[in-house]
């Protein structure tokens, strides 16, 4: 496995946007509602969420091969991780910058493996299916048991995700809200999850997961996946514009798009930087995150959606 998190097959989450774009015009639509009510709430909530939302999980082990089949143990590590990375509680925080220190956001959201399926039987919040299917790609085949993979739970309730061999390069990827429910979670490389086990350097730091369920909830690539340009965004106004993704494990600072003297914010989670060099959400991604907890997965929290 490269080092270079950026390489063109690593998350998938954008040509997932794309294809969905051009297939479904229900996701269209949906996509522009959602759009137009996070712009609103970011500009008129008077203030972030104080509470700590807890969102249940249910994660789907499909494997071919025995390694594949992850432990418990390792499965428990990715949502330590999820839960030190969402609360700012990770240990690696110490190393952003002192530029943007006064950034970093406790986004107030926690995850918990379910112990209730959908049938209301107890469950350990894993699911293990063995596999004919000797690596999956993007085309969403993993999250139906007629293609060789495992059905979501229902997404109203549960986050979904997907543990897998995958082909090309492949990490990771998520499906933004508002797409079909049958699809809606996040898909993982079986050695990019957690911290041990099967994990390999340099993405055995659970943040492949941390980077996709941050899609999940409805936040870009940091530099707007413009390609290399300057003109994308991620809607976000506290994380600095940025010519492209950021691979391996860069110095501060490192520059472009005219952005020094801080340059590019590489240690953010929706950059594509080694899981080691990244440890951040800033603010407003925690904003974007609330506007969509209280909109399109407001189903999974319990809150009320508003504006």
């Amino acid at each position: 496995m490269t080092s270079a998190r950026g390489s063109q097959g690593w998350c998938a989450t954008m040509p997932v946007h794309r294809r969905l774009l051009d297939t479904d015009p229900g996701y269209l639509r949906a996509r522009d509602q959602i759009e137009d009510f996070t712009f609103r709430r970011c500009r008129q909530a008077p203030g972030r969420r104080e509470q700590v939302v807890t969102i249940q999980v249910v994660v789907h082990v499909v494997w071919h091969a025995e390694p594949e089949n992850i432990t418990d143990a390792q499965v428990r590590s990715q949502l330590d991780t999820l839960n030190a990375d969402f609360r700012a509680r990770n240990a690696d925080i110490a190393g952003v910058p002192g530029a943007w220190r006064n950034r970093v956001a406790d986004a107030k959201v926690e995850f918990a493996l379910a112990t209730v399926d959908p049938t209301g039987a107890a469950s350990t919040g894993i699911t293990r299916t063995r596999t004919a299917v000797t690596a999956f790609g993007p085309d969403d085949a993993v999250k139906s048991s007629a293609s060789g993979g495992a059905t979501a739970w229902p997404a109203d309730r549960y986050l979904n995700i997907w543990v897998c061999p995958l082909s090309s390069g492949l990490l990771g990827y998520a499906q933004f809200p508002g797409g079909p429910a049958a699809t809606d979670g996040v898909v993982l490389l079986h050695s990019a999850v957690g911290t041990l086990g099967t994990a390999v350097a340099p993405f055995n730091g659970g943040r492949t997961a941390t980077h996709e369920v941050g899609h999940w909830l409805n936040l870009r690539h940091i530099w707007g996946d413009d390609g290399d340009g300057c003109e994308g965004s991620d809607f976000i106004d506290d994380t600095p514009n940025q010519g492209g993704p950021n691979y391996g494990a860069p110095t501060f600072p490192t520059l472009s798009c005219d952005n020094g003297p801080d340059g590019d914010m590489f240690m953010n989670y929706m950059d594509y930087t080694d899981d080691r060099a990244m440890f951040m959400f800033t603010t407003g991604q925690a904003g974007r995150m609330d506007a969509c907890l209280a909109g399109p997965r407001a189903s999974l929290v319990g809150l009320r959606a508003c504006g």
